[in-house]
């Protein structure tokens, strides 16, 4: 018989040995993807050799001899990088996460489906030029080719979750023309809200919440107008924004774009900068690439993973970059239902039957699907259930459901040469509606306008009545008559998510424009010099000034009473003496940050409650454009405070109570000392990856960075955005900076905040993040001698 010792030394030895091997397992999990991006690649059906040069950062350039081959290898090389990140945007626009995911994931599925994303891009695919069709085919081609040589390489998401990638369809591609028009359809949640809330306060106090476009100068476009109708308001649906920002899968938000023509640039010929502000996720949403077909094409930008094509970047001619319109491409109608058919559903007086499709949605870990069913009129979807409106039936039309072709439009922007190949190719633009910048070699800069905005009939503001086709859409304003500018006398152009035209322009784009403090900031510094240079873009990016907080702050210090006592007095000098930056350390940016959190608070809970006084919080831009508007006017029957009725308060009342709870709550917080208090020590940016709210997956694969003290605020031309009453860590902010110079494009300026990488193991998965956060930048080169000295990889593919 073994020793008792003997017995514990072995079992010792065995659960070590097990240990040891659980170790190797895992970091095999780890490791196994992280291409080798110096390997040689034989790849099947390439005409021609391809070579592909990464730089220190793993960005790839792709040298080609025909398009087939480039976009062949662009597939094989963003699935090197981006496998898991593309096959859970696949899933998004098909319905079906709940496979893979979360069964709580059922009702986004539902939804997603709902929308009909790949039956709208079968009818664009259909349509598009078979030569751009062959292009995605190759692209597909390539990534399958990579699923296909390395089934035992794959992302550790894939073996986290117990499924193997699908193969890669053109259709896929296609499908993120949907995508991305979801994210950008503006005013949705803003209308239901109102739609809620028409329920339960008074048509007076209703009416103060809608917008007032005449308080939110300056315009994109201050001197454009055109001909035609004037329609009115729109609404959509958004429920699941919030379960696909949460999995880091939220595209376009806000953006900022500008440039300068050559007589204002210090190298005589145009500058122009863009930043695209989404949600910060991990991996980032852009993948950088540069795409050269020796003799022909050479453009270089960001790519959205699952798309061989450039969005946002210049070739050798051109450059541009985009910006949101926030055009309101939605509408909502009140259906009546038969009262004994509820597949009926009333128009013109005659009763019509709805279409409707049963949806087995898979869901992890059932062995049966879960059955669903989604109706709709000849409008679009059913959504009253989406919208969480129990006791009404919504219906929606969205311009998303209508053809577009986005992809072919960018595959022309890669090759446009000039202003009238520019227009001609945004003009497809019609269901992510953009203001997209434009910049030159020929010393032009522009600015155009490229939206589907729906031609409507005047009607009710909110929604319209379903039992009459007088409310149908009439089609879209025609591309010429949308806003646009070339070469403007001031020698700049510039938009921010800003109201786009004054009045006076005959059609209706949207009411939920961003307050325009970011535009006017950028207007601003573009007049500081008569010329400007790369140090003055880089400088603009990370410009924290606010002129919105100097027009509330100098409204509060106005408002509150001439004199105060003890710490109250001290916080109201520190406004007073403050330059309105919103840095990480000022400690003034953290009173008007939390300030304007208890100002909302104080002026709309008393007439809400907790059932809905979250809706405005919610959908923050409702209190944004009232307080912004009554700065001026000094007036609303939403100051008074209906737990008061002995009392009718003001605005200023609301002013000094909310004051007076921001320093006791920061008091509370930080101390007594407010010279140490510090916007950065509250206001936070965590990048997270789609698994990483599950701890265990973060220990074991360091999915997550963060998070890092940071400034700015959604009104800075900086950007670090927060959900309003929730937590101030930043969940969106500039998911890419360019600055593009024609005079020389290897001196343009590239950064992302994450990294080429999606791979966690991988030393390209987050080393731009430093680059970013300091406001730093890589050097995007361009020329071939400028790739080849830069570059760090090459392989050869065969």
């Amino acid at each position: 018989m073994k020793s008792p010792k003997r017995v514990l030394i072995l079992i010792s030895i065995l659960i070590a040995a097990i240990l040891i091997s659980g170790v190797i397992y895992l970091n095999h999990i780890r490791t196994r993807a992280i291409p080798d991006y110096s390997e040689d690649v034989d790849l099947e059906r390439l005409r021609e050799e391809v070579v592909v040069f990464r730089d220190s950062l793993g960005i790839p350039h792709i040298y080609a001899s025909n398009d087939l081959d480039l976009y062949r290898t662009a597939g094989y090389v963003m699935a090197q990088d981006r496998l898991w990140q593309m096959d859970l945007m696949r899933r998004v626009t098909t319905g079906r996460l709940s496979e893979v995911l979360d069964p709580g994931l059922v009702d986004t599925d539902q939804l997603f489906r709902a929308l009909e994303i790949p039956a709208k891009s079968e009818r664009v695919m259909a349509a598009t030029d078979p030569v751009i069709v062959a292009c995605v085919e190759a692209f597909s081609d390539g990534i399958n080719q990579f699923m296909e040589g390395h089934p035992k390489k794959l992302p550790f998401e894939f073996t986290l979750l117990g499924y193997k990638p699908e193969p890669w369809e053109p259709i896929h591609t296609f499908n993120l023309i949907g995508y991305m028009a979801w994210d950008l359809s503006w005013g949705a949640g803003q209308e239901i809200a109102l739609f809620k809330l028409q329920q339960v306060i008074s048509d007076t106090l209703l009416m103060e919440l809608l917008p007032d476009n005449g308080y939110q100068g300056p315009p994109v476009f201050p001197e454009f107008k055109a001909g035609g109708g004037i329609p009115e308001m729109a609404s959509f649906i958004d429920r699941g924004t919030k379960a696909i920002r949460e999995m880091g899968l939220q595209v376009f938000q806000a953006s900022n774009n500008w440039a300068v023509s050559g007589a204002r640039s210090e190298t005589g010929f145009p500058i122009m900068a863009n930043d695209m502000h989404l949600g910060l996720m991990a991996p980032g949403i852009w993948y950088q690439m540069h795409h050269v077909v020796e003799g022909g094409l050479n453009v270089s930008g960001v790519v959205l993973p699952g798309a061989p094509f450039v969005i946002a970047g210049h070739n050798e001619d051109i450059a541009w970059g985009m910006t949101n319109v926030m055009v309101d491409d939605v509408d909502f109608y009140l259906e009546t239902i038969h009262p004994e058919d509820s597949s009926l559903y009333l128009l013109d007086g005659v009763w019509k039957e709805m279409r409707v499709v049963e949806e087995k949605i898979e869901v992890k870990g059932r062995n049966e699907p879960v059955k669903r069913i989604n109706r709709y009129t000849h409008r679009g979807p059913v959504v009253s259930s989406f919208r969480n409106v129990d006791d009404h039936i919504l219906s929606a039309r969205w311009q998303g459901r209508e053809f577009s072709n986005e992809l072919e439009s960018v595959y022309l922007l890669n090759r446009a040469a000039n202003w009238e190949q520019f227009r001609d190719a945004v003009s497809l633009f019609r269901s992510v509606g953009q203001n997209i910048v434009y910049a030159d070699r020929e010393g032009n800069i522009g600015l155009q306008t490229a939206a589907g905005i729906p031609l409507r009939k005047k009607g009710g503001v909110l929604v319209y009545p379903g039992d009459t086709s007088a409310f149908d859409w009439k089609g879209t304003v025609p591309f010429e008559e949308l806003p646009h500018t070339f070469n403007p006398e001031c020698g700049h152009v510039s938009s921010a998510n800003n109201l786009t035209v004054q009045e006076g322009y005959p059609y209706y784009i949207g009411a939920w424009f961003v307050q325009p403090s970011r535009i006017k900031r950028i207007r601003q510094m573009l007049e500081e010099k008569e010329q400007m240079g790369s140090d003055d873009f880089r400088r603009m990016l990370r410009d924290q000034i606010s002129p919105f907080a100097e027009e509330l702050t100098t409204a509060y210090l106005g408002w509150l009473p001439d004199r105060l006592e003890g710490r109250y007095e001290q916080a109201r000098q520190m406004l007073a003496q403050w330059d309105y930056s919103m840095s990480v350390s000022s400690g003034e940016a953290l009173i008007f940050e939390v300030m304007w959190q208890h100002l909302i608070r104080v002026m709309f809970h008393d007439e809400l409650g907790e059932e809905y006084y979250p809706l405005l919080l919610q959908n923050s831009s409702i209190p944004d454009h009232l307080i912004y508007r009554i700065r001026m006017t000094g007036e609303s029957l939403w100051c008074d405070d209906v737990g008061t009725p002995e009392v009718r308060e003001t605005f200023s009342d609301n002013i000094t109570r909310a004051f007076r709870q921001t320093i006791d709550t920061l008091v509370y917080s930080y101390g007594e000392d407010l010279s140490s208090w510090r916007w950065g020590d509250l206001h936070q940016v965590a990048i997270m990856h789609p698994l990483g709210s599950v701890t265990m997956v973060e220990k074991l694969f360091h999915v997550n960075r963060g998070p890092y003290p940071i400034g700015g605020s959604d009104h800075t031309v900086c950007p670090f955005g927060y959900s309003a009453g929730s937590t101030f860590v930043s969940h969106f902010g500039a998911s890419e900076r360019h600055i593009f110079h024609t005079a020389d494009w290897d001196r343009s300026l590239t950064v992302i905040p994450t990294g080429t990488s999606g791979i966690p193991a991988s030393p390209h998965y987050m080393d731009q993040t430093p680059l970013y956060l300091e406001n730093r930048y890589n050097t995007d080169p361009f020329s071939r001698k400028a790739v080849e000295a830069s570059s760090m990889y090459k392989a050869v593919f065969r």
